[in-house]
């Protein structure tokens, strides 16, 4: 079942988005917000596969709340105005419902999520083994069983490694948290990510891996607690 949440300032609209999901079984909408902020501090801690999202929002545009989004969170936008529908599909929407819609149009574009969903359900069943770095002007394949952690250096990123030196490349943390398989590793902190298989114990907001001790930070740690538990 697809995890959903929607995004939109008028709650007529949200009861009727809500109404519209539970006409299929695909889709679960665990929350509704009126708000983007609120919208975007529950999925720092609570991410989800989809999220319906309006466009014209007096705080922020809905276009630009995609932005800042995880690439991976699907996205079908919910508007009034035909013009930003270019807009939406450029910023890879799975769809773009012109309100009015009914629920005919609505399932259509549950699933067109499903689908979506599926296939990178699918992907994300092949884990790699090993993620390829840039060190200097050569590029690196690192073992994903090797890593103990990761600590980002402003703009580097120190690899530690088992049975031998960091490597230190320029990346951010980002990008690298977008190589790693999710269910295996997870940022803890602003400066760190730990491979959840390597942590030896967890004790007063602090991480011991091999003979470190890394830091829990405060706006990570609801979601380390969740993954470290699973």
């Amino acid at each position: 079942m697809i995890k959903a949440i929607a995004l939109d300032d008028e709650p007529p609209a949200l009861d009727i988005i809500a109404s519209f999901c539970s006409l299929t079984e695909a889709i679960d909408l665990v929350k509704t917000f009126t708000r983007a902020d609120e919208a975007m501090k529950y999925l720092s801690n609570f991410p989800v596969d989809l999220l319906f999202l309006d466009i014209n929002m007096p705080s922020v545009s809905g276009l630009d709340f995609k932005k800042n989004l995880d690439p991976k969170t699907m996205v079908i936008f919910t508007t009034a105005y035909s013009e930003f529908a270019i807009e939406g599909f450029n910023l890879n929407a799975v769809d773009y419902l012109l309100k009015p819609f009914t629920p005919e149009r609505f399932l259509q574009a549950a699933e067109k999520a499903k689908a979506q969903h599926g296939f990178l359900h699918q992907n994300a069943l092949a884990k790699p083994d090993h993620i390829s770095i840039r060190v200097d002007y050569a590029l690196v394949n690192v073992p994903l069983a090797d890593i103990f952690f990761i600590e980002s250096l402003d703009d580097y990123l120190k690899i530690h490694l088992q049975g031998q030196k960091p490597l230190v490349s320029r990346m951010t943390m980002k990008a690298i948290i977008e190589k790693l398989p999710q269910s295996d590793f997870v940022r803890v902190h602003r400066s760190y990510i730990v491979p959840l298989a390597k942590i030896a114990a967890v004790r007063n907001k602090t991480i011991f891996i091999n003979e470190a001790e890394i830091p829990i930070g405060t706006s990570y740690e609801s979601r380390f607690y969740t993954a470290f538990r699973k």
